[in-house]
């Protein structure tokens, strides 16, 4: 649509920092193009286990712990076909990516929705998952920070969560691909609290951070009881990620810190910017923490929320996403993505009040 503006596509709109561009490019020209190991090349997964330690106190080893994958959704994949059987259930927080749940349901399970709100910044909490705790639940999904809300967990509500676990064998998938993306404070991996690493898998990637969406690199670590099955399951429906992309992640790793701190400092600020627009056009909206979303509501205007993103589109030619497309809870609120630059986010806001007054 011409003269569209999207807040919509959840991805970085920072190019691939050039030093790790150029990494790609180098192992090309010097004919570094064939398999590497199932698990990934060894000074990839060394780096990826001294980045965790820098940066969240995790520890891995590289060799029985690690499996870099083709991006973050092969990562989550295979943990999930992994610790999922036939009958078991699954506790996923909504409104959420919206992988989770059809991946539990292709392995036979069923996926408990776990409906999260703005009343407490649409984080889940340890009483809804000691509520919808069963004998047959094998795993908590807890993608924080969260796409779509914004929302981040912290320690002290993860603490809550281990000990709603404490005497269960119930396994966690912290997704945790937007963990550089946390705001006003350091990310807390699942991991690292006490009792939870033997239980949790954690995935991560480039995606977000070093803004390598397209590279297609992501990583899962977590005890080798349970990682060495998804890591011969990856070996056998994958073989290996794509080897330049590996070399270009082993560049992010070595040398990417300062990229990270960068885009990191920018993202935050335009979600002020787009966090105090929206509520002053009058769209209420709880602060995001993490990730490049805002979720406000939209629905104080006689339309669901599917609509007012469409008539949005057509009237305004803004596009956004509608908030029930992520599940249950995401009713009545609608996505917007501040990976744009200011300007687009301050025309997107002009056309949004500019609707928004037409609705009165």
């Amino acid at each position: 649509m011409p003269d569209a503006i999207s807040l919509g596509l959840g991805e970085p709109d920072f190019k691939t920092p050039e030093h790790i561009r150029a990494a790609g490019i180098r192992s090309l020209e010097e004919g570094r193009t064939k398999y590497t190991q199932n698990p990934g090349l060894p000074e990839l997964r060394c780096g990826i286990s001294e980045y965790l330690e820098r940066r969240f106190g995790l520890s891995y080893d590289s060799e029985t712990e690690m499996c870099v994958t083709v991006g973050g959704s092969e990562a989550i994949d295979l943990a999930i076909r992994c610790l999922i059987e036939k009958g078991d259930e699954a506790l996923v927080p909504t409104p959420s990516f919206v992988c989770y749940s059809p991946l539990v349901t292709v392995c036979g399970g069923t996926a408990v929705e776990l409906v999260t709100s703005a009343d407490n910044g649409f984080r889940v909490t340890a009483e809804q998952i000691r509520a919808a705790m069963t004998e047959r639940t094998k795993l908590l999904v807890l993608p924080y920070p969260s796409n779509p809300t914004g929302a981040i967990l912290e320690r002290r509500d993860l603490e809550e969560i281990a000990r709603a676990l404490k005497d269960t064998n119930i396994a966690v998938l912290s997704d945790e691909i937007y963990s550089e993306l946390t705001y006003g404070r350091h990310h807390c991996s699942m991991a690292a609290i006490e009792g939870m690493r033997e239980r949790t898998v954690v995935v991560n990637g480039f995606s977000k951070s070093f803004a390598m969406t397209g590279w297609r690199m992501g990583y899962l670590c977590g005890p080798k009881e349970l990682v060495a099955p998804m890591g011969i399951l990856h070996q056998y429906g994958i073989m290996s990620a794509p080897t330049v992309a590996q070399y270009a992640a082993i560049e992010a790793m070595k040398n990417g810190d300062d990229d990270i701190e960068a885009m990191k400092a920018e993202y935050d600020k335009r979600r002020k910017f787009l966090y105090d627009g929206l509520r002053q056009i009058g769209l209420p909206c709880p602060e995001p923490r993490g990730a490049f979303y805002c979720f406000p509501r939209v629905d104080g205007f006689g339309l669901g929320d599917a609509e007012f993103c469409e008539r949005l589109l057509l009237d305004e030619k803004v596009a956004i996403i509608p908030g029930s497309a992520f599940g249950l809870g995401g009713e009545g609120h609608a996505r917007c993505c501040y990976a744009a630059d200011m300007d687009k986010i301050g025309e997107a806001l002009a056309r949004m009040e500019k609707f928004v007054n037409s609705l009165k």
